[in-house]
């Protein structure tokens, strides 16, 4: 019986020793396994983190500050900033606070207007005649210095580009704006230099980037063209077409009023039906008519009068003459001041055009927008009558009696209304683009230069860094200065306050 007892100690022994052993252990497992887990739900948090920093970035912010506003909506705030955040306005005004990082562009001493709209435009370079390069016959906004290719006498209108979009295979040559856009085009420099950025092309509206091609299709297809002819039989086939849309638009409110109704009810048919005057009367489309003639004006007046919209007039150089008609229905003109038509002699009437077109016009009531006489980029012979002249077609228009006001809303906000794009351009207000231009006079008078071209809150066009406009009386150093305001250069200005009275 002793022997036993001795062996059952070493036993004992042994179970102690091993429990001890594994109390030792099992702390520093629990650890491993504990800190494992803190640090994989670290892990977890930072990925969480990052992944709402990508989906809601940090906004940018940006603000020109210190200049004259003109805010396009009748005032004028002197000294005053606008704050934009993401491309759009933020606000407009005094006593502006900036977000930390804010880029700042001192406008101290200059003038602030909005971007300049281009109606009727073809943003491509001549040199005295239109060269399509034969690699992309799509050339809305592509058409530079050498490349070769097609000779075309005349500006790219949008009957041509159509047509060369359809011989070059392509299905619908209305839906490829973004693809066609250059956005390191020379012929987009020198747009920016003078102030424009958004242009009509093909009936659709884009906006002026440069370096970049997102957001640049601000709409497409707004304006439709329409012949209008002086022969009877032309006149009243569009007529006719016009009734029959009216007559479906009427059958389908019915129809969509009885449907649920009356049972198996058939809906109207749009067979002959033209989409382009169905989307005109509905509102989705505007209808654009070139006409200059007295007679041509006044059909195309009670042609909108009958079916209810509201046209678009391209040229109306006799426009002066049937002003009151124009007025009441409820027409834009699109006018290019200096123009000019002989009277017809045979004609006892009043007739051909006059200087005070425009003035007259729109003291009737009628939206007019100004263009250039030359709808592109001249580089060639006589110049001084395309887009980079832009204002001083408004010029002539003031001087044929219209207001500054309304001259500077016939290169903002009437083109803007006319593409349907004026509740993103056009004027500088809150939650609209902040495309801004910043000049160091009257965006008016012929010898303002464009120091500044903001396009969705970024500078697209700084004057003092492009060799072609920097030897241009250049600007004193320390003028327009960009800085960043949680720097220590931000310009007092960014707290400017309203002028003492």
């Amino acid at each position: 019986m002793k022997p036993a007892r001795a062996t059952g100690r070493p036993m004992n022994s042994l179970l102690l020793l091993g429990a001890a052993l594994l109390g030792s252990v099992m702390p520093s497992l629990v650890a491993q396994e504990t800190s494992g887990s803190k640090s994989s739900d670290a892990k977890t948090a930072d990925a969480k983190k990052d992944e709402a920093k990508k989906a809601d970035p940090e906004p940018k912010w940006f603000a020109v500050v210190g200049g004259d506003v003109h805010t396009g909506t009748g005032g004028l705030l002197r000294g005053a900033t606008v704050l934009a955040k993401d491309g759009v306005i933020e606000s407009v005004g005094y006593s502006t606070d900036l977000p930390e990082g804010t880029e700042v562009l001192s406008a101290r001493g200059l003038q602030v207007y909005p971007g300049l709209v281009a109606i009727s435009a073809s943003l491509a370079v001549s040199q005295g005649s239109r060269f399509l390069a034969e690699d992309d016959l799509h050339m809305r906004c592509c058409v530079d210095f050498g490349k070769n290719g097609h000779l075309h006498e005349g500006p790219l209108d949008a009957e041509l580009d159509l047509l060369l979009a359809d011989q070059a295979g392509l299905v619908d040559a209305q839906s490829d704006l973004r693809d066609a856009y250059d956005p390191f085009s020379s012929s987009l420099l020198m747009t920016l230099a003078v102030g424009i950025t958004s242009a009509e092309q093909s009936g659709g509206a884009l906006k002026l980037k440069r370096g970049e091609i997102d957001g640049v299709v601000m709409r497409e297809r707004f304006l439709s063209s329409f012949t209008w002819t002086s022969a009877s039989s032309g006149k009243t086939q569009l007529r006719e077409k016009f009734a029959a849309a009216a007559r479906y638009l009427r059958e389908k409110r019915e129809w969509d009023v009885r449907k649920d109704k009356v049972k198996d009810l058939p809906e109207p048919s749009k067979k002959g039906i033209e989409q382009k005057i169905l989307s005109v009367l509905d509102g989705s489309a505007r209808a654009k008519f070139n006409a200059n003639d007295r007679d041509d004006l006044l059909g195309i007046a009670r042609l909108a009068q009958e079916f209810g919209f509201r046209p678009v007039i391209e040229g109306c150089v006799e426009g002066w003459i049937v002003a009151e008609e124009l007025g009441r229905a409820g027409a834009y003109a699109i006018v290019y001041p200096r123009q000019r038509r002989d009277k017809d002699e045979n004609l006892v009437r009043a007739g051909g055009s006059s200087i005070e077109n425009a003035a007259i016009l729109h003291a009737h009531g009628v939206q007019v927008a100004i263009g250039p006489a030359s709808n592109g980029i001249d580089l060639g012979g006589i110049t001084g009558r395309d887009l980079l002249h832009l204002t001083v077609d408004a010029d002539f228009a003031v001087r044929g009696g219209m207001t500054d006001a309304a001259a500077l809303a016939g290169i903002t906000t009437v083109p803007a209304r006319i593409l349907g794009i004026d509740h993103r351009v056009g004027t500088l207000e809150k939650g609209k683009d902040c495309d801004v231009i910043v000049t160091d006079g009257d965006v008016l008078h012929y010898e303002t230069l464009v120091q500044y071209t903001v396009v969705a809150g970024k500078i697209a066009y700084d004057k003092q860094k492009e060799l072609l406009f920097a030897h241009i009386r250049p600007r004193t150093p320390g003028d327009g200065k960009t800085s960043n305001s949680s720097g220590d250069s931000a310009p007092a200005s960014a707290e400017s306050q309203p002028p003492q009275r």
